[in-house]
């Protein structure tokens, strides 16, 4: 009997469509740089403690690491060579051992609100209902409109629209990165300016994990790594590690990567919206992790001990 050929990399994801959409790609990319047929990249789906619970706010039940502990242990394991994940799900330190290898190119960074009765959040009438899981778009929406309801909602793309059809609220946002990718972006009413609406650390990035020593898999992945795409994550979560961000804070934070410069901006915001502060930075793009550092310390300064409570 003829013995097959074992895997050439091994995938770990989440089976949500967007999940899945971000691990083909993964695939796609490395079969052609590699040279290798897609099947000798294969793919396995994990599924995760945040993808079991949905009646409760992440921030009740453990924060995102709910979305990536199973894949990481997959890692550990050997079972994976490398998990592909949405970077704004990755926990702010990884666990010891493991290290964010490569980027794929970003995609749309801003965010879309999501509506059948209001073109813009401005129009949606006072006291509507926007749904959310996120505190920094629940924050945000309650700093421009204090008129307005906000209401914890969980679940993927598709059970968030779903929400909107039956009622249940009348508006959502979305990273407009994921409605792209799975090519349903015409579902956004409007899509808010990055400016004003400042997207979550790692908006619109895949990001890929790998163990620290696997050194092959962290060659081959080189042939796939978007430069400025990493770099702009890496200032960026340094930005939330100085503020010990994670899904139960309301931290936007946004980089952007020109050549050898880079340029970060940073917000905080209280989770009734009433108060934010905002900085900024720019430097070289070797600066990426000191910069983003340096404006999480300022603004866990000038924002006090008890900022986040409320």
């Amino acid at each position: 009997m003829v013995q097959s050929s074992p895997p050439f990399l091994r995938i770990g994801t989440r089976g949500s469509p967007l999940a899945l959409w971000q691990a083909h790609e993964t695939q796609r990319r490395l079969a052609a740089a590699h040279g290798v047929p897609l099947e000798a990249i294969t793919i396995t789906v994990i599924k995760t403690t945040g993808d079991a619970i949905q009646d409760r706010p992440l921030a009740e039940v453990g924060g995102k690491g709910l979305f990536t502990k199973e894949i990481e242990q997959a890692l550990f394991d050997e079972t994976i060579d490398l998990a592909v994940h949405s970077a704004k799900d990755m926990e702010t330190a990884l666990p010891d051992g493991l290290v964010l290898t490569a980027c794929l190119p970003r995609e749309d960074v801003r965010d879309a609100f999501i509506c059948a009765k209001a073109k813009t959040l401005a129009e949606l009438p006072a006291g509507s209902k926007v749904g959310t899981a996120s505190l920094r778009r629940g924050a945000m929406v309650k700093r421009l409109r204090p008129d307005i309801e906000v209401v914890s909602i969980r679940g993927n793309v598709d059970t968030r629209l779903r929400k909107i059809s039956s009622g249940e609220v009348d508006a959502t946002l979305l990273a407009l990165a994921g409605l792209k990718r799975l090519g349903i972006a015409d579902k956004a009413a409007s899509v808010f300016d990055a400016e004003t609406f400042l997207p979550a650390v790692g908006q619109g990035a895949v990001a890929i994990e790998t163990r620290a020593g696997d050194s092959r898999t962290r060659e081959l992945l080189a042939a796939i790594d978007c430069r400025d795409t990493r770099i702009a994550l890496t200032a960026e979560r340094a930005f939330l590690g100085a503020l010990d961000g994670s899904c139960r804070t309301p931290i936007a934070g946004h980089a952007t990567v020109d050549g050898e410069r880079l340029a970060l901006r940073g917000l905080i915001v209280k989770t009734d919206g009433s108060v934010a502060h905002e900085t900024s930075r720019a430097g070289t793009v070797g600066e990426a992790e000191a910069l983003g550092a340096d404006a999480g310390a300022e603004l866990k300064a000038r924002g006090g001990a008890g900022f986040f409570a409320g």
